[in-house]
């Protein structure tokens, strides 16, 4: 039975370099590509990432986008949900709450906590079966409501504990129709992306990680997730964050 590693999000910095290291692993027959946005040609050309999919992330076109991914596969066993938003053109992270705005909230819990729900709704039914299938939603520490201790970025915050409370939810049901499968609410640290771009100058060095070396650790951390029951919440290091 051939294995695919599935990477949602994957024009992105983070995405892409898992696209590429998952085609690095021996174990791994193919890699299934979703996107919103197009991908480049470079990402094209390697000959085990088969099928790459379009996908503007609402709710009829991710249903459909896994009636597509169900015909090129029978053995998902990696799948990685990269999406998320912090900051974009119109929408910036809040430092007193008098910046909070409904339309801000309701743009970045659309993206950060429904849409990966929307895919754990539509995956239920392929991957559950015999083989085993690790799913990693990217988080952040900076969902823990026990870490924190600064305040602000208020949509951001608490679109990540939702996102955690949504993944621990979907976890416990998983864990009865879909014992074969395996979920972790994923901490990167702060990755050398667009996302982090602005706020990089306060990071120290050592502090900021390469999208390849995330990518190395969570292959990794993946590789060798025990199939419980349960959600892990746990950083590039695998350790656990706090609630």
């Amino acid at each position: 039975m051939k294995s695919t590693a599935l990477i949602i999000g994957a024009s992105g910095g983070l995405g892409s370099a898992l696209c590429q290291r998952w085609l690095q692993e021996e174990q791994i027959d193919s890699v299934i590509a979703v996107s919103r946005n197009p991908l480049s040609d470079e990402k094209k050309k390697s000959p085990k990432v088969t099928h790459f999919i379009h996908c503007d992330y609402s709710e009829a076109a991710i249903t459909d986008t896994c009636k597509k991914i169900n015909t090129l596969t029978d053995c998902i066993t990696h799948i990685c949900i990269c999406n998320g938003i912090l900051h974009d053109g119109v929408h910036w992270p809040e430092k007193r709450i008098e910046e909070v705005n409904a339309r801000a909230l309701q743009d970045i819990f659309t993206i950060n906590s429904i849409t990966p729900l929307l895919w754990l709704k539509a995956l239920v039914s392929i991957v559950k079966g015999k083989s085993d299938c690790i799913i990693a939603v990217f988080s952040a520490r900076i969902g823990s409501i026990g870490d924190n201790r600064s305040g602000g970025w208020y949509s951001y915050r608490a679109s990540k504990a939702a996102l955690n409370m949504l993944l621990k939810t979907a976890a416990i049901e998983y864990a009865r129709r879909a014992k074969n499968v395996k979920l972790i609410a994923f901490h990167p640290g702060t990755t050398d992306t667009a996302l982090s771009k602005p706020f990089q100058r306060s990071v120290k060095s050592e502090n900021l990680f390469s999208t390849e070396f995330v990518a190395d650790h969570l292959v990794e951390i993946m590789k060798h997730q025990a199939i419980d029951g349960e959600l892990s919440y746990i950083d590039w290091e695998n350790k656990a964050i706090v609630w």
